[in-house]
């Protein structure tokens, strides 16, 4: 299948920026079942640094923004053919070991609720069927619900409270996963739904690596592995490491974020 999107994330602040620094991870990765046909980012307000690939093999831009702005627009648009490979990424490579992604972190931290939650998965099944059973499982204890969590939400706070968005579910899988012995990771990326048009936002999954097979996707909010109209952009361990835009702005200032998001075939 042949996408095509177009990413336009708007910063707005309410006094002049004085320094501010921001990491992009928003090109797609050249991986199975993914070729990147054209992909171009254009930042106005500032501009790219430095360009690196990270231990997880995302692509990071580092930009600076011009002084004293008030506003600040990154647009990505391009173009990715996909395959449906029923979310087979295949066998692990990059910098960071496969051991790392049974490490939990401030976001995925199991507790009692978590805890209880894996224990509850059947053991006796193949790895396959426990992470399908384990995904579908998710979404009985958080329901999905627009704007109900925060970027700082952990994957605890999400199941006592009982509902979440898809970096809550993702969270959920992954510190369950990573219990079950399993090594799991946060991916970031995009959608294509046939309801929505414009989306205010990207899209979130997660992946659990099974021996022999490899890196496999899961979406617990739409209850199936990830087909051809899921794009990968970044991974991490969680959602900060996979994070689109991060870094940092010098000065007490108020910010107005708005994402618009388009996929089409």
């Amino acid at each position: 299948m042949r996408l095509s999107i177009s990413h336009e994330t708007r910063y707005q602040y309410d006094a002049p920026v004085s320094y501010a620094l921001q990491q992009l991870r928003l090109t797609p990765k050249a991986t199975a079942g993914q070729t990147i046909l054209q992909w171009k980012v254009d930042v106005t307000g500032g501009s790219v640094q430095n360009t690196f690939t990270d231990h997880h093999n995302n692509k990071v831009e580092l930009i600076r923004f011009d002084p004293d702005i008030t506003e600040i627009i990154v647009k990505c648009v391009g173009e990715v053919e996909t395959a449906d490979n029923s979310g087979v990424i295949g066998l692990h490579g990059g910098y960071a070991p496969l051991w790392l992604f049974k490490r939990t972190t401030p976001l995925t931290k199991a507790g009692p609720l978590i805890e209880k939650f894996a224990k509850s998965i059947k053991k006796d099944e193949d790895s396959i069927a426990l992470l399908h059973t384990l995904c579908d499982a998710v979404l009985t204890k958080v329901k999905y619900v627009s704007g109900s969590t925060q970027s700082t939400t952990t994957a605890e706070e999400a199941m006592q409270a009982g509902n979440g968005v898809c970096q809550d579910h993702a969270h959920v899988f992954i510190s369950a996963a990573r219990l079950l012995g399993f090594p799991a990771r946060y991916v970031s990326g995009f959608l294509m739904t046939d309801s929505e048009e414009h989306q205010n936002a990207g899209h979130a999954w997660a992946e659990a690596y099974v021996e022999n097979i490899g890196w496999i996707g899961f979406d617990p909010p739409n209850e199936q592995c990830p087909d051809a109209r899921y794009i990968r952009v970044a991974t991490g361990l969680d959602a900060r490491e996979a994070a689109p835009i991060s870094g940092l702005i010098q000065g007490a200032i108020e910010e107005k974020l708005v994402v618009n998001v388009q996929v089409q075939q």
